[in-house]
């Protein structure tokens, strides 16, 4: 990656971390669920509307890295509109990009902003940051009450 292209990712990265897209509470949620990353002490409690099998509406709040809510931030922005089986398909994907276990040929666009955060792959503890909000929002999605934690 050159160098003009880290910049813009750590753009955004930063951009997202100091305005956080859906950073609210949903009053009713249908789904709910609280991650925790004990390493870096990242924290999030994400609410879904769901809908038809469709995220009506997603939102988190919480505190940690700027990596962690950037994630969240982006994922929130992404998810919202799509359907179950897409989100968890985004899930997928995204979790073999971040932990560098993705196809060479996988196309890597149909990401989308997402691909900021490809190179936490270099960096396995940012690993966890930027997978928390994923694995609380899988978590959501299947209603298991137990918080999610990377360790």
């Amino acid at each position: 990656m050159d160098a003009e292209l880290r910049e813009l990712y750590q753009q955004v990265i930063l951009d997202h971390n100091k305005s956080p897209r859906n950073f609210r509470v949903i009053e009713q949620p249908s789904n709910s669920s609280e991650g925790y990353n004990p390493l870096c002490g990242d924290k999030i409690n994400l609410y879904l509307t769901i809908e038809d099998e469709i995220v009506k509406d997603i939102s988190f709040q919480g505190s940690g890295c700027a990596i962690s809510k950037a994630s969240a931030s982006l994922m929130s922005s992404i998810i919202k509109g799509k359907t179950i089986e897409e989100t968890k398909k985004i899930f997928e994907k995204f979790q073999e990009m971040i932990t560098g276990r993705l196809d060479e040929n996988s196309d890597l666009e149909s990401l989308g902003k997402l691909t900021v955060l490809e190179g936490v792959k270099e960096f396995p503890a940012r690993v966890k940051c930027a997978g928390l909000a994923w694995h609380t929002l899988i978590n959501a999605i299947n209603k298991k009450k137990e918080p999610v934690t990377t360790e």
